[in-house]
């Protein structure tokens, strides 16, 4: 009589190299999720930009929020609202993000994501700032704060 099936042993090395499988699959699964986020955070972005922009040149002025331009209710990837500041007057150009060397990034107006965290300030030096997907250079960049 032949006996048929696996041996606790054998049980064993089978979950023992799919924890290992595993092991290696999740992070990179995370990592992917992560960069698949941040990617259509920057693609949020740029679609704002452009229609900040269209509204700009046939109006001659900035909207007031997202709201103007029928964007109000978009969400990050992270679940969290877009933050747009128009710098066309005096008092708001004190609240614009500023870089390492404490420059403004933009001279029209700031748009950007908060990133995984959810929080931010305004240097983008600060850690609560480093995760964030941001358009700088008037539009000429767009991507995360770290790569800036």
């Amino acid at each position: 009589m032949v006996r048929r099936g696996f041996t606790l042993v054998e049980l064993g090395l089978i979950l023992g190299l799919l924890a290992v499988l595993m092991g290696l699959a999740i992070p990179s699964w995370n990592s992917w999720k992560d960069k698949a986020r941040t990617k259509q955070a920057t693609d949020d972005i740029i679609a704002i930009s452009a229609v900040v922009d269209q509204q700009f040149t046939d109006t001659g002025a900035l909207p007031a929020d997202l709201a103007a331009i029928g964007r109000g209710g978009l969400r990050d990837p992270w679940g969290n609202s877009y933050v747009f500041l128009p710098l066309d007057t005096p008092s708001a150009r004190g609240q614009a993000r500023k870089d390492h060397s404490l420059v403004p990034l933009n001279s029209d107006y700031d748009l950007y994501s908060k990133g995984p965290d959810g929080a931010s300030v305004g240097p983008l030096t600060a850690r609560a700032s480093r995760d964030d997907i941001l358009r700088a250079n008037n539009g000429r960049f767009v991507g995360p704060a770290s790569m800036y």
